[in-house]
């Protein structure tokens, strides 16, 4: 807007110098050709004496003269209530010069001054009509300049005031943000304008600070769930490990007190008790050792040579079971690639597991096979009983660790284990790349299973 007013100030100055210019130029040239036909050689006798009516060699009436005779006569002719203050005028002759007027409050006079050949002549004009016109002529330079000024004062703000919509909107949508809303999105606009790259960078900048804050919360709800897992088994493995301590401690305390009448029995319930608590313990570390996913070995492994080995080692230890192993129909063979070692744990779990809370009478069948059903070559290992089955909220909890079902299932050929192997399972599995799961209807059995990527011959 500075600028504008500047431009229509130098603007005005320039119209009005030029104006003023020609204006003079036109004056000056009148009063040449009026002072020049006045300086004509003639007969000084046809002159107009002073106080005469004008003859036809005198200049127009809009024109102050003053000729000057040889004999020192002044001749005036002047139509106007003033006159110039002639007094500065050098001798002879004088081109176009502006005066004063002579009582000092009238308006200047331009005056040009000739020699003739009888005396000296003086034409004068006044410039108050030049003033007049250089006057209007500001006065309405500057009425157009305001309403210009206004003109343009208006556009720009509407120009403004449009252009800046989009970003009054970016404006709302960043309070709404602050807010807390990180869903809202600052609406779009053109892409090749300033403010649709600005709406694009913030709408990119808005989704990665949404994914950021919901990668933070996921983390720290994981966090907080690792804690309380962890809480949970750091009580439950202090649990577990008081139990054996305890009995222990309390038969050394009778057999020191010499209460105990059986020397060897209070022996071997001591033996019994430190080797659960050894089995537990050796548990927590392979979890451990699980959790911090150190790699394991990995070459070709049959599954069905380790189902038939843990089948026979449980028949040993339980001969009153009856199980057996089933082979699928699949013509190709059920390999693996992983650990020997933790995968016959793993059938050897799942085999406890039914072992341990079935009746005597119940059935245990172990079966190997390849399965396609689900797009992927996989081996697929099941251990399935016929006992009493889970209640759907003892299925959805039985891989974690330290559960125990309810405590009126019953417990089979095992004196109750640490709640430990079927979370051993689980991270065993999901060591090999494969998935665990089970499938029970409470009154009918249960079948646990186990998926592993299937080795390519």
């Amino acid at each position: 807007m500075v600028l504008v007013v500047l431009g229509l100030l130098a603007s005005g100055l320039a119209v009005t110098s030029a104006m003023k210019q020609d204006l003079l130029s036109r004056t000056d040239d009148g009063l040449t050709n009026a002072v020049q036909t006045w300086a004509r050689p003639r007969d000084p006798a046809s002159a107009p004496a002073q106080g005469m009516p004008p003859g036809p060699r005198r200049p127009p009436s809009q024109y102050y003269s003053m000729i000057t005779i040889g004999n020192g006569d002044t001749i005036i002719n002047n139509d106007f209530s003033d006159e110039p203050d002639l007094a500065g005028l050098p001798s002879g002759n004088a081109g176009p010069t502006t005066v004063k007027s002579a009582d000092g409050d009238g308006p200047e006079w331009r005056v040009v001054k000739a020699s003739t050949p009888f005396g000296e002549s003086v034409v004068a004009t006044p410039l108050g009509d030049v003033h007049a016109t250089l006057s209007r002529l500001m006065w309405l330079q500057l009425g157009i300049g305001v309403l210009v000024v206004l003109a343009i004062g208006v556009l720009s703000y509407l120009l403004v005031r449009s252009s800046l919509r989009p970003l009054r909107r970016v404006e709302e949508t960043a309070h709404a943000i602050a807010a807390g809303n990180l869903n809202m999105r600052v609406p779009s606009a053109p892409p090749n304008t300033e403010v649709g790259s600005l709406s694009g960078s913030l709408n990119a900048m808005l989704g990665q600070i949404q994914r950021a804050f919901a990668r933070t919360a996921a983390s720290e709800q994981q966090a907080r769930a690792s804690e309380e897992k962890m809480r949970r088994f750091i009580a439950d493995a202090s649990h577990e490990l008081r139990t054996p301590l305890t009995s222990i401690k309390g038969f050394a305390e009778l057999y020191k007190q010499g209460a105990v009448p059986d020397a060897t029995d209070a022996m071997g319930r001591i033996d019994a008790e430190a080797g659960r608590m050894g089995l537990l313990v050796e548990d927590l570390l392979m979890l451990a050792r699980l959790d911090a996913h150190r790699p394991i070995a990995h070459q070709p492994v049959d599954v069905l040579m380790l189902a038939t080995d843990a089948v026979h080692s449980a028949k040993a230890a339980a001969p009153q079971r009856p199980i057996r192993i089933e082979v699928g129909d699949a013509t190709e063979p059920p390999v693996v690639s992983g650990d020997a070692p933790r995968l016959l744990q793993v059938v050897r779990n799942l085999i406890n597991n039914a072992i341990a809370h079935t009746p005597a009478e119940a059935s245990i069948t172990v079966g190997v096979g390849v399965d396609q059903s689900n797009g992927h070559d996989d081996v697929l290992l099941t251990v399935t009983d016929t006992g009493q089955g889970l209640t759907p909220d003892e299925a959805s909890h039985v891989f974690e660790r330290f559960y125990r079902g309810d405590s009126s299932r019953h417990r089979g050929d095992s004196g109750g284990g640490s709640g430990l192997g079927l979370s051993i399972v689980a991270a065993l599995v999901d060591a090999h790349r494969g998935t665990v799961g089970v499938d029970s209807t409470p009154g009918e059995g249960s079948t646990f299973w186990v998926r592993l990527p299937r080795l390519d011959d």
